[in-house]
């Protein structure tokens, strides 16, 4: 958590601060709310935090597996007559579900913060004003993708973290390779669900 609130801060104060300027061109810096706001609820806050969390959740589950797997602990839950893939991996797929859009809506409303004083800062726009213009342009469609694009995320993070620690060979080497491998794919298929979930909203919203 504080990890996605230091992120989403700056990274929505550092947005804000590259906007301007070009919209400072065309007169449109009363724009620059709304342009902030879709850009956080359509994208950045569910993408940053799956982005962190693929990299510290991920490798936390791949490594924390691994270490089990390599060192017999599997096996030895399975001679105890107990299911290690219920007790191991649909525990953490849940958790990580679940958890990771609340985060995701967490790290969009203290982007849209670190945003609003960026801009209070050079315009004095009131708390009242940006939150008028900055939500006029969001739909129910907008926040309903990204808590979809959410729970996805959690899932493909949780999924591919526990397959890989669970999967692990070779020692302590298989461990840090697992986990490795777990962090470096759950971002590669964070992109490619950001991709078509953003296409597929899209979609339903101009047709």
């Amino acid at each position: 958590m504080p990890l996605i609130t230091l992120t989403g801060f700056v990274t929505d104060i550092v947005f804000t601060k590259q906007s301007r300027p070009s919209l400072a061109e065309f007169g449109a810096t009363s724009w620059l709310p709304s342009l902030v706001s879709i850009a956080i609820v359509r994208a950045l806050g569910s993408l940053v935090t799956g982005l962190i969390c693929a990299g510290k959740v991920g490798s936390s589950i791949g490594a924390e597996l691994g270490s089990m797997k390599v060192t017999e602990q599997i096996e030895a839950m399975e001679v105890s007559a107990i299911n290690p893939f219920k007790y191991l991996v649909v525990t953490r797929v849940i958790a990580s579900t679940i958890t990771i859009p609340v985060l995701g809506l967490y790290c969009s409303f203290v982007a849209l913060a670190g945003s609003y004083f960026s801009v209070h800062s050079n315009e004095a726009t009131s708390i009242v004003s940006f939150l008028h213009n900055g939500f006029s342009t969001i739909t129910f469609l907008d926040v309903f993708a990204s808590v979809i694009k959410s729970i996805v995320f959690g899932f493909t993070i949780g999924i591919i973290g526990c397959y890989k620690g669970y999967n692990a060979e070779q020692g302590t080497q298989g461990v840090g390779r697992g986990a490795n491998e777990a962090v470096v794919l759950a971002m590669f298929l964070v992109f490619i669900e950001e991709i078509i979930i953003v296409q597929t909203a899209n979609w339903i919203r101009y047709y």
